[in-house]
């Protein structure tokens, strides 16, 4: 069994790399077609801007090779930008085109409804599951589990069934996570987010073992 991280050239995966080999699973950092394809699970990372995101995938030829993993019905993640950029806009930095593999749309935080008006969003906060969800990628993790995050813009799902978690910042709810069929996505790092995000990282893992 072996886990593909897309290497796309933006951010620090060390961390991602440790969490998942600290678990047991073989993972290869690569922006390689056919290594991807031949994985059992893809994880899409993601640490920076949805412009410069958009922008290093379109650089290195690799929108066509996610959209073919995601059509595999392999199990994929991704995290934070990661999770973004599968959707089909983002208004940051003005309005982009993302991939649309999810329906819905990357928006700002609404500063003034905001209990209190900092951005970005920083540190540890509670998911909340969505009960109409009985996900394999939640098994063995509390409601309301605390996770790490480090944002200012959140996903908007067309679909609400498509929400995996919710989370509460500021008086103001948002998706923390997505689910469609074999993909998921989370706002938050799991791989920072201590023995919650392990658990999390794990059933991802285990989910790619079958």
């Amino acid at each position: 069994m072996k886990i593909a991280i897309l290497d796309y050239q933006l951010g620090n995966v060390r961390s991602l790399i440790n969490a998942c080999e600290s678990l047991g699973a073989e993972v290869i950092l690569t922006g390689d077609h056919n290594e991807i394809l031949d994985s059992n699970g893809l994880i899409l990372p993601g640490v920076g801007s949805f412009p410069q995101g958009i922008k290093n995938l379109e650089k290195f030829d690799l929108i066509k090779t996610v959209k073919c993993f995601a059509a595999s019905k392999k199990p994929f993640l991704g995290i934070c930008l990661g999770m973004q950029m599968l959707f089909d806009s983002s208004e940051e930095f003005g309005t982009h085109k993302g991939m649309s593999i999810i329906k819905g749309d990357v928006k700002k935080f609404p500063i003034q409804k905001l209990d209190y008006k900092k951005l970005p969003h920083v540190g540890w906060n509670e998911i909340v599951q969505n009960k109409q969800q009985n996900s394999l990628f939640l098994r063995n993790l509390a409601d309301k589990s605390d996770m790490y995050f480090v944002h200012s813009y959140y996903a908007s799902p067309a679909d609400s069934s498509n929400i995996l978690t919710t989370t509460n910042y500021a008086g103001f709810d948002f998706c923390s996570s997505v689910i469609m069929d074999n993909i998921i996505g989370c706002q938050f790092h799991p791989e920072k987010s201590g023995k919650n995000g392990l658990i999390f990282m794990k059933n991802f893992i285990e989910m790619c073992n079958e």
